[in-house]
């Protein structure tokens, strides 16, 4: 085995709250700690479940599903309706905590990120300890617990996040990690969606190993062109990507859930627009651009398609945001007509706006 304190160039930590929504709902209502809470739209109608807290889970509730099926596998519940603007608060403050101990994160979310470990730890045993740093100043800050991964690479420390939550640190040692990833399922590897894993498991391959394990001509096979060797490079533990700092990847959204399915086209184009202007508002109050719009639409099978656009150019204008979401909303139907259940949009490739001012000469 490698000894732990062989220096890596680098030292990429990944950082993921634990069941955020629902931990900060048990801050000020600590008796919701000990039953099953569930964070989303409303079980009587269509919502869907934001989060879960570690009871529900249990019973088999998870983020993405009906809250109406949440209900039937978890009968005694509680449900709670978001309150996303106490969450960015509470994730303002996580992130300040982060920052006084490992100065240079990528957010790619409210409640996870990248962190650059090796800007403060000479070696993985170092890392270890500015992990332990970096959860007790987000305990200490918040309240929350945090879960980490530390690994080479961010493929890597994603996927060892995930695997002693809640509140856990693993540590995955240079030139282990294709071994870490070996036994675990294809699907805990990002970027292996439903469609790839379908695809795999008719070929037999169930686990990283396998996958990291093919030839050329046995993953094209499988999985043809540029999709295939990435996902076997990740399975390998392969991952060239470092922190992306000149944006914080961090996305605001804007969803609907319909109590009945629609279908006309001038209702769902108002919804994305005044969707447009809230988003546009809480960009202006941000002092933020976005680069990136994106539309989701969801239907009655629960099947999700998001397509998005790219501007050369970020802006705050709620008309331009709202023109490109309607946009994609008109391609993505194109591609597959029917009524919607759900419908969204999202910002993304976030900037701060800059301000020009002129002076007479």
């Amino acid at each position: 085995m490698s000894n732990p304190a062989v220096s890596s160039s680098s030292i990429i930590g990944h950082l993921d709250l634990d069941a955020f929504f629902a931990a900060v709902e048990q801050l000020e209502r600590p008796e919701l700690a000990t039953v099953p809470l569930v964070v989303g739209g409303d079980p009587q109608g269509r919502g869907v479940v934001a989060t879960a807290n570690y009871e529900a889970r249990r019973f088999g509730v998870r983020s993405a599903m009906s809250c109406a099926e949440a209900l039937r596998r978890c009968p005694h519940a509680v449900f709670l309706r978001p309150d996303h603007a106490r969450y960015r608060r509470v994730s303002r403050t996580v992130w300040e905590a982060v920052r006084e101990v490992v100065p240079t994160v990528e957010r790619t979310g409210l409640d996870e990120g990248y962190l650059q470990l090796e800007e403060v730890a000479a070696d993985v045993r170092e890392a270890r300890a500015v992990g332990e740093a970096v959860q007790a100043a987000v305990r200490g800050a918040t309240g929350l617990t945090c879960s980490l991964g530390i690994a080479s690479t961010k493929v890597v420390a994603k996927v060892a996040s995930d695997r002693r939550k809640p509140g856990g640190l693993v540590v995955v040692l240079p030139g282990r990690e294709a071994a870490f990833l070996a036994p675990l399922d294809v699907r805990v590897l990002p970027g292996v969606g439903p469609r790839s894993a379908e695809r795999l498991r008719a070929a037999g391959i169930e686990r990283a190993g396998a996958l990291a394990a093919l030839d050329d001509d046995a993953l094209t096979a499988v999985l043809p062109g540029k999709i295939g060797r990435l996902l076997r490079d990740r399975a390998r533990g392969i991952d060239a990507r470092r922190l992306e700092l000149a944006s914080e990847n961090v996305s605001i959204s804007q969803e609907e859930t319909f109590a009945r399915d629609v279908s006309d086209r001038e209702r769902l184009h108002d919804e994305l627009r005044g969707m447009a202007v809230r988003l546009a508002e809480r960009l202006a109050r941000g002092r933020q651009v976005a680069r990136t719009v994106s539309t989701k639409l969801r239907y009655p099978d629960f099947s999700t398609r998001t397509r998005s656009t790219t501007l050369p150019v970020g802006t705050d204008d709620a008309a331009r945001i709202g023109e490109l979401a309607c946009t994609l909303l008109e391609r993505a139907l194109a591609e597959r007509p029917g009524a919607l259940r759900l419908v969204g949009v999202t910002v993304s490739k976030l900037e701060t706006a800059v301000q020009l001012t002129f002076v007479e000469p």
